[in-house]
């Protein structure tokens, strides 16, 4: 591993304008090659689809771009609202679409419901949830996701889950981006657009994606920036204020979840830093300091982040075909 040169926050400092302007570049040089007219992005009111949006616009023009809310029952009261700032500012079409029925349809909350209630049998429907998953940084306690619930009295329970409700809960909210999904296809499909995907850096390279879910894109135009230099984008590009301050959420669950508390463990800015010094073959000790934690809890993270992306080449990986007595993958777009 290399010795760092002044390593800091401002070592993920980019020249937004110039990134910017790269992007765009590259933005309209796929739409030619696609031979799409447009981009459909769906606007969750978060910092990375607002972006997308309007690296989008900025390339293609706002009369080809389409937005795409598509709340849902657990979601936040303030998406619906933050959605529609961006498509304001964007001022682009867009389409409002509760995916809540769809979701009843396909059995999405039952089954959800069902894995929690085999862990705590009182749980109700009308009740709220989450999963949690404890500090990286905790190194007394082997990492195990547990379920969080709450009575419509606000008494709250926890209890650790076990493999089985662990997955169950997590394939059954995964409809939710997978719908969202096939929406945006049907509209680019209609529209003769492309599908512009919203993960940054740390979701791509973790994994915190669903697979065909939204994980799935033609274009996916921030996957290279860590998300504090999503942010930095964002400022340039004139999001809204209220949704560069808003804090990072799963807005999967209907009990308010941070994404480091789901998935991460640890807040975006050190879990960017982190992330960054460990493909700079930094050593845990010439890190720490910066990122506020001890060399052991550095370490910690590390190997996290190796974890997390063994896990994720399942996610990454493009269909197998077998040809003869050979399997090969199929050349194309991958989650």
């Amino acid at each position: 591993m290399t010795t760092p040169q002044g390593f800091s926050a401002e070592s993920l400092r980019i020249d937004p304008k110039r990134e910017t302007d790269r992007i765009v570049a590259l933005l309209r040089r796929q739409a030619r090659e696609f031979k799409r007219r447009g981009a459909v992005v769906a606007l969750s009111g978060g910092i990375d689809s607002s972006v997308v949006g309007a690296l989008c616009v900025r390339a293609l023009g706002k009369g080809s771009v389409f937005g795409l809310s598509m709340p849902e029952r657990d979601s936040s009261d303030a998406t619906p609202d933050l959605s529609r700032r961006i498509i304001e500012r964007l001022e682009i079409d867009s389409a409002v679409i509760d995916i809540t029925p769809i979701l009843e349809a396909l059995g999405c909350y039952r089954a959800r419901d069902e894995a929690i209630r085999r862990v705590i049998p009182e749980y109700q429907s009308d009740w709220k949830s989450k999963i949690v998953l404890p500090s990286v940084t905790d190194s007394s306690r082997y990492r195990l996701f547990s379920v969080v619930v709450q009575s419509p009295d606000g008494a709250a329970r926890k209890e650790r889950l076990a493999r089985q409700e662990y997955l169950g809960i997590v394939a059954a909210t995964n409809f939710k981006q997978r719908v969202r999904k096939t929406l945006e296809y049907y509209h680019a499909d209609r529209l003769n657009y492309f599908v512009a995907g919203t993960p940054n850096r740390l979701e791509y390279d973790q994994g915190f994606f669903v697979k065909l879910g939204d994980g799935a894109a033609d274009i996916k135009p921030i996957a290279h920036l860590y998300k504090t230099q999503v942010y930095q984008l964002a400022e340039h590009l004139d999001v809204p204020e209220v949704i560069r301050n808003r804090p990072p959420l799963t807005d999967t669950y209907s009990m308010e979840q941070s994404q480091e508390e789901f998935f991460f463990s640890l807040p975006y800015d050190k879990m960017d830093l982190c992330l960054y010094a460990k493909n700079m073959g930094l050593e845990p000790a010439d890190v720490a300091a910066a990122v506020g934690l001890t060399a052991r809890q550095v370490e910690g993270v590390y190997l996290d982040i190796d974890t997390k992306r063994e896990n994720a080449c399942y996610l990454h990986a493009a269909p197998v075909v077998v040809r003869g007595n050979q399997a090969s993958k199929v050349a194309g777009n991958t989650d």
